[in-house]
């Protein structure tokens, strides 16, 4: 053993000056000017959100809105036609919750088709989904159950072929809610005027929201409706700390987007199309895990605009099982970065667009965001950081360190105040989340072999409502250790103790506090206590 730990010791000696020493600097200057274009993106970021909330930059001030109102001679036909997709995937938990939310806008019901994209696998949820669909269509709503032979393109397959019947032609506009999400009532009355007045927009986002909201917004009629009210953003400790990093999003990246390059990325869902923007754009798209955010890129590129609907919330549902979750952060870290190197090319040579715009689009946007912001975040936090104890040559400076860190961390929690006291847990948790980030990102720029891997994200709708109720939630039961333990952030755990360690005893950086408590954060991740555990 002494004889192995003499050889260790020796090649160390040998290999630090020459090689260890002149690597780690780069790394440190690379990571350093990182920081600093997220540093800069953050605080241009909050430079506008502070202008444009002083200088009340309303979406009904930027573009004309007025209400839809019924004309005497016309009647409803005054009304666009409005086409309502919900693609679904064995939703057993919640289907019921987003065909009735849908079912309940408020517009002319000679007006408005419910398209149910039911993709479902098991012939028990499909018998319910379409029972569903039929016990509404019994109350005189237009609902249209469609089902295919393939799952061929996954949900942008599904709405592909959806537009695709006869029926759609007659329609105007599309609305989008995937299965989780409940719009209010007045969902429509609020964003089609902007597309009925503004000929030259095509989407119409609004913002996720997963708090309370007060019961008096929604017209339903059945008590497990109001008790699905309130979603989750209060489950669990996870779904606090998505809640944050969502809420900036919404709060600040979307409304900087869209109200100063008219260009910001569709959701996926809670939006509405304007069905000429995306046939012009090319339709839906499955070369990419992220077809909401390509057919944005495209439509952008054909010169339409977007607007963002900060105070126009739809409730949803937040992954709460920490395999769902690190599912859906691989698609939305790998779908952009795959999107990133299939466009980039076509952005910069776009001629119908402006120079700005296309810089925002492929540095800010895609660049900054997408892939920067991921890479960095684990990389120098987690991997070059950390080597620096054992090398004392190489130093990070206080700014780069703790100052730059310190000030995008103040900024991103400024959106979510009520959870301003869990800071610390938020820095660990993304910290720890931003390996599997920064890997699906490689894999997305690579094409490597999960670039395309689409995981429907696990929705616990009934389950959660057991738990607000009173009722137990039953445990998964714990048997296969293989199901448990996730093995690289076991690894990077017992780096960061290691580093840790050789602080505390013999280093002179000090950075031993946070290397032994982000340490504890990613052993907490690698034995799966993260989040809510149910059974399947």
């Amino acid at each position: 053993m002494e004889m192995v730990t003499g050889q260790f010791g020796l090649v160390w000696e040998q290999t630090r000056a020459p090689l260890v020493v002149p690597v780690l600097k780069v790394m440190v200057v690379l990571c350093l000017a990182m920081s600093l274009m997220l540093f800069v993106e953050r605080v241009y970021m909050g430079i506008v959100i502070a202008f444009v909330k002083l200088l009340g930059r309303k979406p009904e001030k930027m573009y004309k809105w007025e209400p839809m109102k019924e004309d005497v001679e016309l009647g409803n036909s005054g009304y666009p036609m409005v086409l309502v997709q919900i693609p679904m995937y064995n939703e057993k938990e919640v289907y019921q919750l987003s065909i009735g939310a849908a079912c309940g806008l408020q517009w002319p019901a000679d007006r408005i088709i419910i398209q149910v994209l039911d993709d479902s696998t098991d012939p028990a949820i499909k018998t319910l989904v379409q029972l569903e669909c039929q016990r509404w269509a019994s109350k005189g709503v237009n609902v249209r159950y469609e089902i295919r032979d393939n799952r061929n393109g996954y949900k942008a397959g599904a709405l592909k072929e959806g537009m695709k019947h006869s029926y759609v032609k007659q329609c105007e506009y599309v609305a989008i809610f995937d299965a989780d999400f409940q719009p209010e009532p007045d969902f429509l009355n609020q964003t089609i005027p902007f597309l009925v007045n503004n000929t030259e927009l095509g989407l119409v986002q609004a913002r996720w929201k997963f708090g309370k909201l007060p019961s008096h917004c929604f017209n339903f009629k059945h008590k497990w409706e109001l008790d699905c009210v309130a979603v989750n953003s209060d489950e669990c400790l996870m779904t606090r700390m998505q809640e944050m990093s969502l809420d900036y999003h919404f709060i600040v990246e979307q409304e900087v987007g869209s109200s100063t390059y008219a260009f910001f990325g569709f959701n996926g869902t809670a939006g509405v199309w304007r069905i000429s923007a995306i046939n012009e754009a090319g339709g839906w798209k499955d070369r990419t895990t992220v077809e909401d955010m390509d057919l944005a890129v495209r439509a952008s590129l054909k010169g339409w605009k977007f607007v963002y609907v900060g105070d126009l919330k739809v409730k949803n549902e937040l992954p709460s099982t920490f395999k769902a979750y690190r599912f859906q952060q691989h698609r939305w870290s790998c779908g952009p970065a795959n999107l990133f190197k299939k466009m980039v090319t076509e952005i910069m040579r776009n001629k119908r667009v402006s120079l700005w715009k296309k810089l925002y689009v492929i540095y800010s946007f895609f660049f900054v965001r997408k892939i920067v912001a991921h890479i960095v975040t684990f990389v120098f936090y987690c991997v070059v950081l950390p080597a620096t104890v054992f090398v004392p040559e190489v130093e990070v400076p206080k700014w780069g360190a703790v100052y730059i860190p310190s000030v995008i961390t103040l900024l991103n929690a400024v959106g979510t105040p009520r959870s301003f006291h869990l800071v610390l847990f938020w820095i660990l948790f993304e910290n720890v989340m931003s390996l599997h980030r920064t890997k699906a990102t490689f894999i997305g720029l690579l094409e490597a072999g999960r670039v395309n891997e689409w995981v429907v994200t696990e929705k616990l709708g009934d389950a959660l409502k057991a738990n607000k109720l009173g009722g137990k939630v039953p445990r998964k039961p714990r048997i296969r250790i293989g199901e448990r333990v996730h093995l690289l952030e076991l690894g990077v755990g017992a780096y960061l103790f290691l580093c840790g360690c050789y602080d505390l005893a013999l280093g002179k950086n000090g950075y031993f506090i946070f290397l032994f408590l982000q340490s504890m954060a990613f052993f907490v991740a690698a034995v799966g206590y993260v989040g809510t555990i149910v059974s399947s």
